[in-house]
């Protein structure tokens, strides 16, 4: 089935089936609407309406068993309504999906026939337990009282149950939890994803154990390339709220055995309003002056686990609009309106897959699920933001064009030329920075989407970049089941299914009750940790 549509003032042929055959139900665009949500105590599915109020989106919605909810969606009406125009497509999901929806979204993930995105980023839970007991996370053995730890036949499992995805095999692959790298097959599971094809290979963590430069070396030598780094700010103050205890010098010690290693870091802020949302502009500062090695950064508004009052919720709640805007005021580095939703990427990711002649990763997520912008970093340690010397919005668009001529072209070296001069004409070399020319600018381009190519290395002609963007992950408070669908972010369980981030860590709460099939108690594990030292 299929339909013509004008998006973006470009005509495209927009499926409304996925590859296996499920429906999809066209994204709503505008203010007001009614979508999908749940009911924050029982999980029940329930109407929610989005509307604008003072500047900003709420939404409210009303159980009949449990009463009426109120909650700040995004915070600026007209950013939702930009991000809104960026959205090209829905993905049309996997060709082999794991399970058959039956209308009872979202509990039956699988991922289901009905689910619109393939795979970008894997998760894999190395372990539940931390060497910290941070108030906002949302697993902690020590909280839990059992331990989930999967052995590396299960770690293979999952790995493969990425690979196995058609048509396009999951490529880039994060190690999670608790704390990753106190797993005691960390390595192994690092060695084994490069083994089985991972391209992209990363680990998010604390960091603790990389302050230790020897174990540091030997991730980067079993095949780790960037570490998600929880970095909340550059004051103890900061962690002693978020994550319990002083670690900031670790931390510090980390970054520079990372940067001795050879790898790269992405900076993960959880940030909470009146914590340290203040406090947003000088991470990025500091991550500039360390471009060599900081890759970027991503801001993660907290997102509220477990009953918690609207007061408090009110008070704490800060949406993606409200950090960009922060960080535009505190550094007059970027403009509100240099923040795309990752959506836009479809074009980059039509673009290389013609060139390449193969499926390839498209982003395909809701609008509202991010905001992001690239700038790059000149020799004077200046950044500069695309949108300075790139007419955005219009090379999106011919993107988008030129991406399908390239795909049906048989000459592909003569399209890929006529490409590369048509986009040319968005360029603008007076404003750019030193030594960036549009040659070396699409080398970069092709950096950021292909390792290989390298980072920022004089001998591979690219030139630093540092991606600044964030993701909101829903609480039940603010849950959107379109965002469910469309969710490219995805948890890999030891059965093997494929679960959507926010259906693993809120609403339905999949966490739970895998790690609980899969575990043991607590004081359980601890014995045998002693029998097996003794």
């Amino acid at each position: 089935m299929g339909n013509q549509q004008l998006i973006n003032g470009v005509d495209t042929k927009v499926s409304y089936r996925t590859l296996s055959g499920g429906e999809i139900t066209p994204l709503k665009k505008g203010l007001p609407k009614t979508i999908q949500s749940i009911c924050p105590e029982c999980m029940n599915v329930i109407d929610a309406e989005l509307y604008p109020e003072d500047g900003k989106v709420m939404m409210r919605k009303s159980c009949p068993s449990h009463g009426s909810w109120t909650d700040i969606y995004w915070g600026d009406v007209d950013l939702y309504l930009r991000a809104e125009k960026w959205y090209f497509h829905d993905g049309k999901g996997l060709s082999n999906p794991q399970t058959e929806s039956t209308g009872n979204c979202p509990f039956e993930c699988g991922l289901c026939n009905i689910h619109t995105s393939h795979t970008g980023l894997g998760n894999i839970d190395l372990t539940n337990r931390c060497n910290l007991t941070c108030p906002i996370c949302f697993a902690n053995a020590n909280v839990t009282k059992y331990v989930y730890e999967p052995t590396l036949d299960q770690v293979r499992d999952m790995l493969m149950a990425y690979r196995r995805c058609l048509p396009v095999p999951g490529r880039i692959i994060q190690f999670s939890g608790g704390e990753p790298t106190l797993s005691p097959i960390f390595l192994d599971s690092l060695s084994l994803a490069r083994e089985l094809g991972f391209t992209h290979i990363q680990v998010a963590s604390n960091g603790l154990k990389f302050a230790d430069e020897g174990f540091a070396h030997a991730a980067a030598e079993a095949g780790l390339h960037t570490i998600y780094l929880q970095f909340d700010g550059l004051s103890d103050d900061i962690y002693k709220v978020t994550r319990g205890r002083a670690v900031l010098d670790e931390k510090l010690r980390a970054i520079e055995n990372i940067r001795r290693a050879g790898m790269k870091l992405v900076f993960v802020v959880t940030v909470v309003k009146g914590l340290n949302d203040r406090h947003v502009g000088e991470i990025l500062k500091f991550a500039i002056e360390n471009v060599d090695v900081i890759a970027g950064i991503s801001f993660q508004p907290v997102c509220f686990t477990g009953r918690i009052s609207r007061e408090e919720r009110m008070a704490k709640r800060i949406t993606l609009p409200d950090v960009m805007k922060g960080l535009c005021e505190q550094t007059g580095i970027t403009r509100p309106t240099d923040f795309y939703p990752v959506c836009c990427s479809v074009p980059f990711s039509k673009m290389f897959g013609a060139i390449r002649g193969e499926a390839n990763i498209e982003f395909t997520c809701h609008p509202h699920c991010t905001l992001c912008t690239y700038l790059v970093v000149d020799p004077h340690g200046r950044a500069h933001c695309f949108s300075r010397f790139l007419d955005m919005d219009d090379f999106f668009h011919a993107l988008y064009r030129l991406a399908d001529k390239l795909k049906k072209s048989r000459l592909k070296s003569l399209a890929k030329v006529k490409t590369f001069y048509a986009l040319k004409k968005f360029w603008h070399q007076e404003r750019a920075p030193e030594g960036l020319t549009f040659e070396k600018f699409a080398h970069t381009l092709s950096g950021i989407v292909d390792k290989s190519v390298g980072r920022g290395e004089g001998e591979k002609k690219t030139y630093k970049t540092l991606m600044v963007g964030g993701m909101h992950f829903m609480d039940a408070y603010n849950y959107d089941l379109d965002r469910i669908k469309r969710c490219v972010i995805h948890f890999a369980t030891p059965e093997g299914k494929l679960i959507s981030f926010c259906s693993y860590n809120s609403g339905p709460t999949y966490r739970t009750a895998t790690e609980r099939r899969f575990s043991v108690p607590l004081d359980e594990w601890r014995k045998k940790q002693g029998e097996a030292g003794e």
